[in-house]
């Protein structure tokens, strides 16, 4: 007969806690009370016959509470774990990855084809949007983020590194010899560039003068809200466009854009980002393949 435990309700309060070595950061996350927290504290302490916290100017823990605390965290993951593999196999909720809008218009959906004819039995939904979301609260299984990689509480995978390249049709391109002459051309901008706060994408007058260009005069820039419209009007023929060569990546391949100069590599990366309490989800882990497999590929 297995023994029975302290009250459920009492343990997740303590784990809270010892993690967090914080009342109301604990609170915060169980979404209750500070005193609420220190009360199941209280109960799980006078049933088990031991303080578990010593309160003095900071929260602090004995060893043998340590490693209790690391125990009841494994489980509760362990927990978790298992009531999303109950979920995946009662339910017919689909996958939900959340992408960068100019990079799910221009990268992800248009290869979508290939993951529904692997795995048809997978529904995916794709959610654009340039906000980091929440992951475990919005009910989304994974995000495809670019940044340098550093999202606390995530599991992260890096897919691919970036650079940036100025792309043109190719009658536009032929009249482009040097750097210097883009001062006359008209340059394509897409103001939601910077998908994170550690923001590496250069400027068209930033990226000139890298190439040690320094314009004589006003630069002739033609702004586009969003990335994907500055890239339909390059491929228009109307400009001159600074993106990441991810991209427009299959216009190069076709010949309908041409690279005008050489990259320059960025220092961030596109990542792919999932909670660790849906890392044994089979959907998740599919469509983590099939992505892996889709930019070896290229």
């Amino acid at each position: 007969m297995r023994k029975r435990l302290p009250p459920l309700r009492a343990l997740q309060a303590f784990e809270a806690a010892a993690r967090h070595l914080s009342f109301v950061r604990a609170a915060e996350e169980l979404g209750v009370t500070p005193a609420a927290v220190s009360q199941q504290i209280k109960l799980l302490e006078d049933r088990i016959g031991v303080t578990l916290f010593h309160r003095g100017a900071r929260l602090s823990l004995d060893i043998q509470a340590v490693e209790a605390a690391a125990a009841l965290t494994d489980a509760f993951d362990r927990l978790a774990r298992a009531a999303d593999r109950l979920a995946s196999r009662g339910s017919d909720r689909p996958l939900i990855v959340s992408a960068p809008p100019a990079f799910a218009s221009r990268w992800l959906v248009p290869r979508l084809t290939r993951f529904q004819a692997r795995h048809p039995e997978i529904e995916l939904h794709v959610s654009a949007t340039l906000r980091l979301v929440d992951l475990d609260r919005e009910g989304v299984d994974a995000a495809i983020r670019y940044g340098g990689g550093r999202y606390p509480g995530l599991v992260v995978e890096r897919l691919t590194l970036e650079e940036v390249v100025a792309v043109a049709v190719p009658r536009l391109a032929e009249t482009l010899r040097s750097p210097a002459d883009l001062c006359d051309a008209v340059l394509l901008v897409g103001e939601d560039m910077g998908w994170e706060k550690e923001r590496d994408f250069p400027d068209w007058p930033t990226w000139l003068r890298e190439m040690g260009v320094i314009p004589a005069k006003p630069l002739r820039l033609r702004p586009f809200g969003d990335t994907a419209l500055a890239i339909e009007a390059a491929v228009a023929g109307l400009g001159v466009a600074l993106v990441w060569r991810t991209l427009v990546a299959d216009e190069l391949s076709s010949g309908r854009q041409v690279a005008l100069f050489p990259g320059r590599p960025l220092a961030s990366a596109y990542h792919l980002v999932w909670s660790p309490r849906r890392t044994e989800h089979p959907a998740l882990a599919q469509f983590r393949l099939w992505l892996l497999d889709e930019i070896a590929a290229e």
